[in-house]
């Protein structure tokens, strides 16, 4: 027994340690393996687990593809409970809220011939499905096809294998609402183009397609719909091309796909981007391509699902906003304006919502890329001078979703952390336009304008919803117009009136609840108040989420809350109340309130945006060790690398941005100012790899899930009290250590110096 024993704790030890190894390892060389794209697919319109399908394309690609199960139109274009595959698509859909544009779709088909989505499509098997960022692959057994994708920015390689067959097919789908197709056998080659999107376009857009086969036809059609038309060419409401041939045996059959929202032409030179690849060189590319980016932060952990969910939440964060423009003949940048419908040069991104993104995607971007996002600025400037508005949602031009003003913060944090390769003057201007003026749709300038610059807030009772979400969300994009104004030695009146104006939250606290609650024109609060009433004065949210949206000034919330104490007696109800709540607004129970009731955290609903931030403001109330108790709680409930991994919808990149930042050990609660607010590490070791060449080393070697508070830090070997890391600090590279213990320290970061940036404490 005592020998058997000895064995036992041997192979014990032996496999905890091989199993950190492993895991540190893997994380060296290769990364792409601990990516699950499959996170977040399986949802539905009822309950979401991150809302998602699996991107198969490279970081911040102009096209994405995805294994389609949903119908023709389904903002659900894939989830993972789903048994059959309806064809390969190319997609552009930033949310299912939003919907698709620039979509089409390929399918094999062998037997007799099948072009209807329900009749063509194939059962299917997670356990014959590969996923990864950069590859794709899936047998589709009705037609006993193996079917393959690998992509690069703006085209992509497929390779179907067949069986033996005189009856191989395969469908190209234009989908509806207008398209086009054209077979060109002498070239092997079809070309066509599809109108199908879901808003926020021009007239004239369309996005062009050009597919080259490998192998000579045998069989060419084009069809409206399910009727075969005349000819090889067809125009329609919903256009499809047909080509077949016979293959042998394990036969593979090789396609190259481009397209472009500028010309037909265009996507002929987009295929260059794969040129004389083959199909194994564009994956072996892409993969190269993914563990760059994926490797500028490498961590050390003994728990492989911890790896697992790091990955794939730094996956989801590299994608957003994609790329909208392409190289032209002369290499020149250039894109297709999806506000005008001209084709202009410069840069352009889209399909990205600032009420989320503005959080923590845009400081991960100003942090980990800054010439992307100087480019992503540029594209800003472009958005301004060919739409005369900046977008708040767009996809591909503007939406009517949301609320907010917050490509104020996008700009000034970018700004002020040194980006200057943009035109911020374009950019400032635009940004005076929407505090004046609203703008042809809701979420664009600012709705309720004028009240709000009147009267220091947006009123209950005047016919505009979500009022007080809309008065907090300005007053913190004031915040940093403010900063950005002094920035740019703007006149001091100007300067101080957003400074004031940034204090307008002030107007809406309720001194009898101690919480935030929508008010009348007439300066009543309105009445009754239920603060578990989502909507109405809030956006997906109620007063216990939308009260902490003082981003810019927890000292000055703590001052309305009736100090420090009371002030995180308020933070502890959060995670204690009863999941109770109001839907009447809604007249229903919409699934971001069924995530917040069962996550089983009280009235936590981390699952949507405007309360990610709260854990981290007991750093700024004296009890720091709750910030990183209930950190480590989320990232350890909340997420995890299966697909239902994500507590909500993943928005873009910003749920995800959540946890990349909070596994390092630190948050951006206030876009605008240059600090990161401590949490917890998640690992032993993080080593992030900056633009600038420069290192940050943190090491916590004896992080543990037991182990989550942080008992005392050195920065560069010096003791480190702050409750905060400085972004010029950090760029400038180091090495942080972490003491790590199982009790708080409940001495350590409570001097007014240790505390986060609050405006009310500005001197």
């Amino acid at each position: 027994m005592k020998r058997f024993f000895l064995y036992s704790i041997s192979f014990l030890v032996l496999t905890v340690f091989s199993k950190h190894v492993f895991a540190q390892q893997a994380a060296n060389d290769d990364l792409v393996q601990w990516v699950n794209p499959l996170m977040g697919t399986d949802s539905k319109v009822e309950l979401s687990n991150g809302n998602q399908y699996p991107v198969i394309a490279l970081p911040w690609g102009m096209n994405f593809w995805s294994p389609q199960t949903g119908k023709m139109g389904d903002g659900w274009l894939y989830t993972y409970n789903a048994q059959k595959i309806r064809g390969l698509k190319q997609t552009h859909q930033a949310s299912v809220w939003i919907g698709d544009y620039g979509q089409f779709s390929i399918m094999p088909v062998t037997g007799k011939l099948k072009v209807n989505e329900e009749e063509r499509a194939s059962w299917f098997s997670h356990k014959a499905e590969v996923v990864k960022p950069n590859y794709y692959s899936v047998y589709l057994a009705e037609h006993d096809v193996s079917a393959e994708i690998t992509p690069t920015e703006r085209a992509a390689a497929f390779r179907f294998t067949f069986p033996q067959t005189d009856s191989a097919f395969l469908v190209i789908d234009a989908f509806d609402k207008g398209s086009y197709v054209k077979i060109v056998p002498e070239r092997n080659q079809i070309i066509g183009y599809t109108t199908k999107n879901s808003g926020g376009v021009p007239e004239n857009f369309k996005n062009y397609f050009v597919l080259t086969f490998d192998k000579a036809f045998t069989y060419e059609a084009v069809f409206d719909n399910q009727t075969k038309m005349p000819g090889l060419e067809y125009k329609g409401n919903h256009a499809l091309a047909v080509i077949g041939f016979k293959t042998k045996k394990g036969e593979q059959v090789n396609i190259q796909v481009a397209s472009s929202f500028i010309s037909h032409e265009q996507a002929i030179l987009n295929l260059e981007e794969i040129g004389n690849d083959s199909f194994d060189v564009v994956k072996a590319k892409g993969e190269k391509i993914w563990n760059q980016e994926l490797s500028r932060i490498k961590i050390e952990a003994e728990n492989t699902d911890q790896v697992k969910t790091f990955y794939s939440c730094l996956y989801r964060t590299l994608l957003y906003p994609r790329k909208f423009y392409e190289y032209n003949a002369r290499k020149e940048i250039v894109h297709y304006s999806p506000y005008n419908g001209k084709v202009l040069p410069g840069y352009m991104f889209t399909d990205n919502g600032f009420w989320d993104t503005f959080r923590a995607v845009f400081p991960f971007y100003n942090l980990m890329y800054p010439s992307l996002n100087e480019k992503i600025m540029a594209g800003l400037v472009n958005t301004y001078n060919e739409s005369g508005w900046l977008p708040e949602w767009a996809s591909p031009g503007h939406r009517d979703c949301m609320i907010g003003s917050n490509s104020a913060s996008i700009i000034a944090d970018a700004y002020l952390k040194g980006r200057r390769g943009f035109d911020v003057n374009t950019l400032y201007a635009a940004i005076l336009k929407n505090t004046e003026n609203e703008g042809p749709l809701n979420s664009v300038g600012r709705k309720g304008a004028k009240y709000y610059n009147d009267l220091g807030y947006v009123p209950y009772d005047v016919n505009i919803n979500e009022n007080a979400a809309r008065t907090l969300e300005y007053a913190n994009a004031d915040f940093a117009i403010y900063k950005l104004a002094k920035a740019l030695n703007r006149p001091q009146k100007e300067v101080e009136l957003f400074k004031k104006r940034s204090l307008n939250y002030k107007n809406l606290f309720d001194p009898s609840t101690g919480l935030m609650r929508g008010k009348n024109k007439n300066g009543q609060f309105q009445t009754p108040f239920n603060p578990f009433k989502w909507g109405d004065a809030f956006t997906e949210g109620n007063s216990w989420h939308y009260s902490w949206s003082v981003l810019h000034d927890v000292e000055g919330l703590v001052k309305l809350m009736g100090g420090a104490e009371k002030f995180t007696t308020k933070l502890d109800s959060v995670f204690v109340l009863p999941p109770v709540f109001d839907e009447s607004y809604y007249g229903q129970v919409i699934h971001e309130i069924r995530e917040m009731q069962i996550m089983n955290m009280g009235q936590y609903a981390h699952g949507n945006q405007p309360i990610q931030h709260m854990i981290y403001l007991y750093n700024y109330a004296g009890q720091p060790w709750k910030s990183q108790y209930w950190a480590r709680e989320v990232m350890d409930k909340l997420y995890k690398p299966n697909p239902d991994g994500y507590c909500g919808d993943e928005d873009n990149g910003q749920t995800s941005a959540w946890y990349v930042f909070s596994a390092m050990g630190f948050y951006p609660v206030s876009p605008g100012t240059d600090e990161y607010v401590l949490g917890a590490p998640l690992f032993k070791k993080v080593q992030m790899t900056l633009e600038n060449g420069k290192q940050v080393n943190i090491n916590a070697p004896k992080n543990s899930r037991q182990t989550r508070y942080v008992q005392s830090l050195k920065f560069n070997g010096g003791a480190y009290t702050k409750n905060w890391f400085g972004y010029d600090a950090l760029m400038k590279g180091g090495v942080i250590d972490y003491v790590m213990g199982d009790k708080p320290n409940v001495s350590r970061g409570l001097k007014t110096e240790d505390l986060p940036y609050s405006l009310s404490n500005e001197k």
